[in-house]
């Protein structure tokens, strides 16, 4: 491996409890964020989405051009996702018509084209294989996709199958436990069990994000969106700076990468 595929695979953080702490928020405050841009500022979905494709297209260049780990501006393209992804998915849901459960499927069927193009381009879709430029690229892609199917995922079930933002925040934190089980008992594929868990996150944190700005009467907490992204920001930046992260290295550095 040459010394700039060393450089490229630096430039995501390793997978520990800390990861999935700040990805909790993170998608959280994307549901908040999203949702403060789109409908407290009447902006609407797609007026909202094209600013945060905008966001998202500046600093996903930022981070393809760094040549290290930054938390800062990694953690900031996940809120970009995340964000992007809230828009994107409440158009697909209602803009176009099509409802949670069609929502839901199209974009499961984005991201697992996604994942095969990436697959059959660099012959893994594991983290730990990010070695230049058009990899990081499929990465952050999957990473929308996935961000925006959560989104969906955590609509549906708290909407439409009347489990409300409490106990839709249970079932997805039940499915993260089940992962988590998973990890530590079995030696199902660690890359599987990492996109589960990626795709689990983000519907665990819409639903808390609703959880935290909806109204009483339907199950929330209340606050103004404004308040609850502060709070999250706020709460982001903490862990950023108190929780130890570094970078993700090759499993063989030094070796081509399988």
């Amino acid at each position: 491996m040459n010394d700039s595929a060393k450089n490229d695979v630096r430039k995501v953080p390793a997978v520990t409890l800390a990861f999935w702490v700040i990805k909790i928020l993170a998608t959280t405050l994307g549901e908040t964020g999203g949702d403060a841009v789109s409908m407290s500022m009447n902006l609407g979905y797609v007026t909202a989405s094209i600013i945060f494709i905008v966001i998202f297209a500046a600093v996903v260049a930022a981070q393809i051009a760094a040549k290290s780990f930054q938390p800062f501006l990694y953690w900031a393209v996940i809120v970009a996702t995340t964000t992007l992804g809230t828009t994107l998915a409440d158009f697909t849901d209602r803009s176009l018509g099509i409802g949670y459960a069609g929502g839901s499927s199209l974009l499961f069927i984005l991201l697992m084209v996604s994942l095969g193009i990436w697959y059959k381009s660099a012959g893994s879709v594991s983290v730990e294989t990010i070695t230049s430029p058009k990899v990081e690229m499929f990465y952050w892609g999957t990473i929308l996709f996935s961000q925006t199917l959560g989104t969906a995922l955590g609509d549906w079930v708290a909407d439409t199958n009347r489990l409300g933002y409490e106990r839709g925040a249970l079932v997805f934190g039940a499915g993260l436990a089940l992962v988590a089980a998973a990890y530590l008992f079995t030696n199902v594929s660690r890359t599987l069990l990492f996109w589960a868990a990626f795709i689990l996150t983000r519907p665990l944190g819409a639903t808390l994000g609703d959880l935290l700005d909806k109204p009483v009467d339907h199950g929330g907490f209340a606050f103004s969106r404004y308040t609850a992204s502060g709070i999250l920001v706020a709460l982001i930046i903490a862990c950023i700076l108190f929780l130890p992260q570094k970078a993700a290295s090759h499993p063989g550095l030094g070796q081509k990468a399988s």
